[in-house]
């Protein structure tokens, strides 16, 4: 792989006539976060989130939890793995973090259900589901998030059968705005349960939840390298054909990988692999160097692109799913229906080329089944989601909104954790449960406890 690295660094050396090894030096981002006066900073892991509270707390325990909210005063926010880009978290009130109120408490080995804390760090659940013959049904491919967020914000992996997350809880509990438990499931509650799946944390703190699971299995991961038109011709099939499947697009390449994932008996192993954190680095760099020279940068990368090997895993499902994220960005999501994906993405491509030759994350396709949650960026239909991402130290704005018209064009849902400029009339047009949702939300926090600015504009 190193010797790869050396031959696109000796391309862009080439082209530009030097001698150096531009791609095999990158800075170190450090972020250090320090107390301002009595008060504990906090940002999101991008850090275009930010905020002051005047308390921060981690309870140790349920009861401590309920002691906390009936006694605090102000707006109360949990916060799990700071990975949502939108402003969920920002209060001057109290954040209340669940890291310690985590783990699998308890198991069903008959119906394959288990119940979890929601607290849990998605990639901290695999091994103990595993050791008592459970496994989840699927995951997103960052598997730092706490497990309330991830429910929360509607958090998916990619399948065209496989819904997102929270359509695979089958009970909530959580801790309303007077300090009291809460438990609510399709037979118990039944109107809660469905506002509880996915309500960013605005009906209460969630403490606990029961999942559905299935067996352990080991899944078969591979990447192909394509062009992008190759791509776009068999995507759909290809989503139908595997469990899993997604793409990614590299803008000013005219390439793009596939990543599929198949159930397999295969023994573990893999093929060599490349890094890619290191990859988006490469990027970066390509692009600072070869901004000006769009052509040459597409011709050159591509060529690069054109060289690499397809790559095989096998692995747990729970090891397989999820990919190592240490170069930070911003995102944008949408979900769109099925069917207008790939025009969708067509006119995100010429957009993005056309007038944004900064922009050098790739985008990334995935596929959602519908369901009915009320809330859910999914409800009532099969979707294509796309996602693009700027790296953190740059702004956003101009490419977030130079593509969002496209994906409201086509009636796309945004990802409730990613950056979007949708009010509330926007939203209520986009969800036919939008006020059912707001009517049994006011009723459990009629003071309005747990909403921020952000979630107040969106819920009063």
């Amino acid at each position: 792989m190193l010797k790869r690295r050396n031959l696109l660094s000796a391309m862009v050396g080439t082209a530009l006539g030097v001698g150096a090894n531009p791609l095999l030096t990158f800075a170190q981002d450090v972020t250090t976060i320090q107390r301002t006066g009595r008060k504990l900073p906090w940002r999101n892991w991008s850090g275009s989130q930010r905020c002051e509270p005047d308390a921060r707390k981690a309870p140790a325990t349920l009861a401590e939890l309920q002691e906390l909210i009936a006694s605090s005063q102000g707006t109360v926010r949990p916060v799990g793995a700071g990975h949502s880009f939108t402003a969920l978290v920002p209060t001057d009130g109290t954040i209340v973090s669940l890291a310690r109120i985590s783990g699998v408490v308890d198991h069903d080995p008959d119906t394959l259900q288990a119940t979890i804390l929601a607290g849990s760090r998605l990639g901290d659940i695999g091994q103990p589901l595993e050791d008592v013959g459970q496994a989840l049904i699927n995951m997103p491919d960052i598997d730092e998030q706490a497990l309330g967020g991830c429910l929360g914000t509607a958090t998916h992996g990619t399948g065209a059968t496989i819904g997102c997350m929270p359509t695979f809880v089958r009970e909530i509990e959580f801790v309303d705005a007077r300090g009291e438990l809460v438990t609510c499931s399709p037979n118990n509650n039944a109107e809660v349960f469905q506002a509880a799946q996915v309500s960013m944390g605005s009906l209460g703190v969630m403490t606990r939840v029961r999942l559905q699971n299935q067996a352990p299995y080991r899944m078969r991961r591979e990447t192909k390298w394509m062009a992008f038109d190759d791509i776009l011709a068999i995507a759909q099939d290809e989503a139908d054909r595997h469990r899993n499947f997604e793409f990614y697009y590299v803008p000013f390449t005219g390439m793009g990988f596939t990543d599929a994932h198949d159930y397999t008996d295969e023994p573990i192993g893999s093929t060599e692999k490349i890094d890619g954190n290191e990859g988006v680095q490469d990027l970066k760099t390509a692009r600072d160097l070869l901004q000006d020279w769009p052509k040459m940068r597409e011709f050159i990368l591509g060529t690069y692109m054109r060289t690499l090997d397809d790559e095989v895993t096998i692995e747990s499902s729970w090891k397989n799913y999820a990919s190592e994220r240490n170069v930070r960005f911003n995102e944008m999501e949408y979900h769109l229906p099925r069917e207008h994906g790939i025009a969708a993405l067509r006119e995100v491509r010429e957009v993005l080329e056309s007038r944004h030759r900064e922009v050098f994350f790739p985008i990334e396709v995935r596929w959602v089944a519908g369901d009915d949650i009320w809330l859910s960026p999914f409800h009532g239909r099969d979707t294509m989601s796309i996602a693009v991402h700027r790296y953190f130290e740059e702004d956003f704005t101009p490419y977030f909104k130079s593509i969002e018209p496209i994906f409201r064009k086509y009636n796309g849902r945004p990802h409730w954790g990613k950056l979007n400029t949708l009010g509330q009339d926007e939203l209520r047009a986009l969800y036919p449960r939008w006020d059912d949702f707001k009517r049994v939300r006011a009723a459990l926090d009629p003071g309005g406890r747990f909403l921020n600015d952000y979630l107040r504009s969106l819920f009063t």
